[in-house]
């Protein structure tokens, strides 16, 4: 547990992407099997996690350390494991848990024995393996990498191209020996998992610096929807849908896998659509956290597909070829499916950057973020290669709002309010509408910190109710109604553009200036 907790607390603190390779290879080239095949695991989320509740820790702590010393403690740093981690006092001699032992032992504990391993583990570790320890069994670990970075760091140990590991991956099981073996110059395993997953290709950021460089005729267009990306894969007789990452989430979307009636592998958009209008990302958000959705979901909230690219068909790998080959091949492929669950994205008729820049401004659904740009000659290659495929996305949408409430972060940020409530004017009282942990420097972070500390006008834990006093520009990507909220709105993906020093709370703008927005959509 001490070489998992080291990497997670450096993975933590180290900003550069080279950086957090460099500490998976050495992790992975010097800690032993198993244990580095679970942490593998965790790492890429294919560890089931969350056997303790927060309750159970609660209770576990109460036996050990005053109630009033650990709320005013818990109160200071803000976060439950932290905090449990630093008070615990143990008991017995310290030793270093295997990250194996935790794994493998919670796998085979009943419920009743939870409570006891815990303790005796937490009496054996130091503060820091405590903190790995208990984000990992509450299923609270945040380790700020990708499973893509997570696998090109493993790479690093052998010879084996991680594109080539991302072929095989579906096959793999925790903790992952022969895949080390493989790595370390054995046999390349043989995986007969039946519609295996594909490592997917990105697209990367458009800028206008970019535009200058480019020739409009190299490229073709489509829309970029707000739904999630997937792969639609059969093979055999199996079906799957799988995100981009990997993750299987088949049995969420039955009626997309009971489509898949070929044999190959699709790329494309996850979305709710209701004949031909595609439905608002919070209609799809309802479907994602359903495992077995019933039937009243599945009528009202119909998923479909739309696709992108064509990766796998009848056999044949078609990603070596261009895009300008593959696409014809995927409307083929597509003609050939059910047309109310799946449809290929349309390309977009432009003849120079500036018609495609007046088509992105005003799109033809509210659902669309922008457009894709894919280089005609493009092959179909793993990752996030720059140049093949640019994603340029709508301008953001902002509003002046009020910070209302703060809360601390974590990691690096654990010692800062960094996670900001705010909200709109809505006739003489401010509403929320949204929150944000993101958008400012260090250096505007610490400005931050000490105003939240300084015009606090009430604690809830490790919550602080603000004195409405600051505005900010939020930047958001998208607007959605909900009825879970009490201003009746979900922003997508707020940040903090700017901090508005300047500007009094009663010049911030009114709840009108968002439910204006889903009006005009007809959302």
């Amino acid at each position: 547990m001490k070489a998992f907790a080291d990497l997670l607390e450096r993975l933590a603190f180290t900003p550069g992407r080279n950086a957090k390779l460099a500490l998976l290879e050495r992790f992975f080239h010097e800690v032993p099997d198993p244990d580095r095949g679970y942490a593998l695991a965790v790492l890429t989320g294919g560890l089931e996690t969350g056997q303790a509740k927060p309750a159970l820790l609660r209770a576990l702590v109460a036996e050990r350390v005053d109630a009033e010393l650990f709320a005013m403690s818990y109160d200071f740093v803000g976060d439950l494991a932290e905090t449990i981690a630093l008070i615990w006092p143990a008991r017995g001699p310290e030793r270093d848990v295997p990250l194996t032992e935790v794994v493998e032992g919670l796998a085979r504990a009943g419920k009743a024995e939870v409570p006891g391993l815990m303790a005796r583990w937490l009496d054996a570790l130091g503060p820091s393996e405590r903190l790995a320890l208990i984000k990992l069994v509450t299923g609270g670990l945040r380790v700020g990498i990708s499973a893509r970075l997570a696998l090109t760091g493993l790479a690093r140990i052998g010879t084996v191209p991680v594109e080539e590991i991302g072929e095989l991956w579906a096959g793999f099981t925790p903790p992952y020996a022969p895949l080390f073996a493989w790595l370390e110059g054995g046999p390349r395993p043989e995986i007969t998992a039946r519609a295996p997953f594909r490592p997917v290709m990105l697209s990367t950021p458009l800028t206008e610096p970019d535009l200058a460089t480019l020739d409009p005729a190299d490229f073709a267009a489509e829309w970029k929807w707000d739904g999630i990306r997937v792969q639609a894969v059969a093979e055999g007789g199996t079906a799957r849908l799988y995100t981009r990452t990997g993750e299987d989430i088949s049995a969420a979307f039955p009626e997309i896998t009971a489509g898949l009636r070929f044999d190959g592998a699709l790329d494309g958009e996850l979305l709710v659509r209701r004949g031909e209008e595609v439905a608002p990302f919070a209609d799809l958000q309802k479907r994602l956290g359903r495992k077995a959705p019933g039937k009243a979901m599945l009528a009202s909230h119909p998923a479909a597909l739309r696709l992108y690219d064509i990766l796998i068909w009848q056999g044949e790998d078609l990603r070596p070829l261009p895009w300008s080959q593959r696409r014809p091949r995927l409307e083929a492929a597509v003609a050939t499916l059910d047309p109310a669950r799946f449809d290929a994205s349309p390309r977009l008729a432009f003849a120079d950057w500036e018609a495609l820049a007046a088509l992105r401004a005003d799109p033809p659904a509210a659902v669309i973020e922008g457009v894709m740009l894919k280089r005609l000659e493009s092959a179909y290659v793993a990752g996030r290669p720059r140049g093949p495929w640019f994603k340029w996305k709508r301008e953001p949408m902002v509003v002046d709002a009020v910070i209302l409430y703060a809360q601390r972060g974590h990691g690096k940020r654990s010692g800062f309010y960094s996670d900001f409530t705010f909200g709109l004017w809505d006739g003489d009282r401010l509403v929320p509408v949204g929150k944000a942990y993101s958008g400012f420097t260090d250096e505007e972070l610490g400005k931050l910190d000490r105003f939240v500390r300084a015009h606090t006008i009430d604690r809830f834990g490790p919550v602080r109710s603000l004195k409405p006093a600051l505005v900010v520009e939020v930047a958001f990507e998208g607007l959605n109604r909900s009825p879970r909220h009490k201003s009746g709105v979900a922003m997508r993906f707020p940040r903090i553009s700017r901090i508005r020093w300047d500007k009094p709370a009663e010049e911030a703008d009114r709840l009108t200036a968002l439910t204006d927005i889903l009006d005009g959509a007809g959302a």
